[in-house]
């Protein structure tokens, strides 16, 4: 390859190997974006060292943590600091910085990064001299080799002059990200298999990462993981893009060693101890715990489903079928400080996830809401995912994309009225449950309180029995200039019933749909 590289003062000839001159180019300029050919490495590239290990058995962790290092406790874990001028392109002054986990306590695994720029593939050396080890005194017996549990991403999403963390990728396949002003809450997961199967859950987990060095005006950053499991391999690229409402792109490939009952792709975890909605069962100064309230779902028929989150007395698993799903996300839709009173935790600060398919449509399948039983505030007890109607085989891989929104609030999720709160008590019929569920948002504010709204409340169950609804009225409530939709229903039996209701205003729909089990 002949280059003519010239400028005012001349030109002169430069002889190189064409992928040898775009490289040092690519660098030189900061191109990186546009140099993807330079390193060759993309998703299939990810995808290929997947599908062979995939037809190989499944090994375990290659890099074990120390047997000491995982009987440290919390404080001691939590006193190993990962020390910020040493973090991964700070002396480049990129938008993007990383910072690294130490593998101990819970982390178990050393799982392997490297970085991808326009030269190559190198891998990210650990050494103990990137970490500040505290009161701990254990620092000269960490291995030289041993490896990072995850990392973080850092980029000035509230601040031009501060970069904060976006986004971490920490413990099996967990991830969470933040949007601008809030915190850390909800999680994601790469994949979940076999969640509240009789036969237990397989926890597989990302084993190795490639950072995309990002250019010096990057407004997004890409990520690959090579995730592994007893049996299953994939693929993933993860594109983050911070903001107001951070997004971030995955597109997954995956690779089945052998059948798995029950695949769960975008799943999202959460905790939920009580809220307004709850029996309570515990003393607690805190009106309300959780870090998200309710299951939200976009069918492709245009309805919006809302399932308000519960902490039941047994395990509890909800299907929602939803062929070519628009969107489903978990939420935390209660933002008034005042429902919480914790000045700690601040769960008001929450962010919602909503999960939106991209490129090829999912086809036939349900979203499933799993709710565990918890007496502590410190486990996530509630997952929610989507399965394919068809079981993957084993012969063909699974491909599938999808875009994520993490956020505060927004009015478009749903575009109308919606479900605000939900309460409930035995009523005053004998036998009876009474709901008060209240709506706003869309037009509801700006509907005269003299206008007639109905109340549409269906109860069905799962054997075919139903109960009988023996009250309802809505109203307008003066102080919000919400609607209050109230009702009672007496159940005919034991069976859980499956409780529906939405605001009408003649032939129109003004609300999502208000979804709930009541369990007699």
């Amino acid at each position: 390859m002949t280059v003519r590289l010239g400028g005012s003062g001349g030109s002169f000839l430069w002889q190189k190997p064409p992928m040898v001159f775009l490289s040092i180019l690519c660098v030189s300029l900061g191109w990186l974006p546009l140099c993807s050919s330079a390193s060759a490495f993309d998703l299939e590239t990810v995808a290929e060292k997947a599908k062979k290990l995939a037809a190989e058995p499944f090994g375990g962790p290659r890099d074990p943590v120390p047997k000491w290092l995982l009987e440290i406790n919390y404080d001691q874990w939590r006193d190993i600091r990962f020390r910020p001028d040493r973090a991964l392109w700070r002396k480049r002054k990129l938008p993007f910085e990383v910072q690294f986990f130490h593998p101990g306590l819970y982390y178990d695994r050393a799982v392997r990064i490297n970085v991808v720029d326009a030269a190559g593939v190198h891998p990210v050396a650990f050494s103990p001299s990137l970490f500040d080890y505290g009161k701990n005194t254990f620092a000269s017996q960490v291995p030289q080799d041993l490896g990072f549990a995850g990392f973080r991403l850092h980029y000035p999403i509230n601040r031009f002059d501060y970069l904060d963390e976006v986004i971490v990728f920490l413990g099996a396949s967990y991830f969470r990200a933040v949007p601008k002003n809030l915190s850390f809450g909800i999680s994601a997961r790469g994949l979940a298999i076999d969640t509240a199967e009789p036969s237990g859950e397989e926890f597989p987990y990302f084993r190795e990462f490639w950072l995309v060095r990002p250019t010096s005006r990057a407004k997004e950053m890409a990520v690959y993981a090579l995730l592994d499991s007893p049996r299953v391999m994939g693929a993933y690229r993860f594109v983050v893009y911070p903001g107001v409402q951070t997004m971030v792109d995955v597109d997954a490939r995956l690779f089945l060693r052998e059948e798995v009952t029950k695949l769960g792709i975008a799943p999202l975890t959460t905790m939920f101890f009580f809220g307004e909605n709850s029996v309570r069962t515990v003393e607690d100064y805190r009106s309300e715990v959780h870090d998200s309230d309710g299951l939200l779902l976009a069918a492709s028929t245009g309805e919006w489903i809302w399932r308000p989150l519960d902490n039941p007395r047994r395990l509890r698993v909800s299907a929602f079928e939803l062929p070519d799903p628009k969107g489903f996300g978990l939420l935390q839709r209660d933002r008034d400080f005042d429902h919480y009173q914790d000045l700690e935790a601040r769960p008001e600060k929450r962010p919602s996830v909503w999960i939106e398919p991209r490129g090829e449509p999912w086809g036939k399948g349900r979203v499933e809401l799993v709710e565990i039983p918890t007496h502590r505030d410190i486990n996530d007890n509630i997952a929610a995912f989507w399965v394919f109607e068809d079981k993957p085989k084993p012969d063909k891989d699974v491909s599938f994309s999808y875009r994520m929104y993490w956020y505060g609030d927004d009015p478009t999720r749903p575009p109308g009225g919606r479900a605000l709160s939900t309460r409930r008590d035995r009523g005053t019929f004998e036998n009876a449950y009474r709901f008060v569920v209240d709506f706003g948002g869309g037009r509801l504010e700006a509907i005269p309180a003299d206008t007639v709204l109905r109340g549409v409340v269906t109860v069905t169950s799962a054997t075919g029995g139903s109960g009988e609804i023996v009250d309802q009225q809505v109203m307008k409530n003066p102080v919000t200039g919400s609607w209050r939709l109230t009702f009672q229903v007496r159940p005919g039996g034991s069976e859980p019933l499956e409780l529906r209701a939405f605001l009408q205003l003649g032939q129109e729909a003004l609300t999502e749909t208000w979804a709930y089990q009541l369990e007699p």
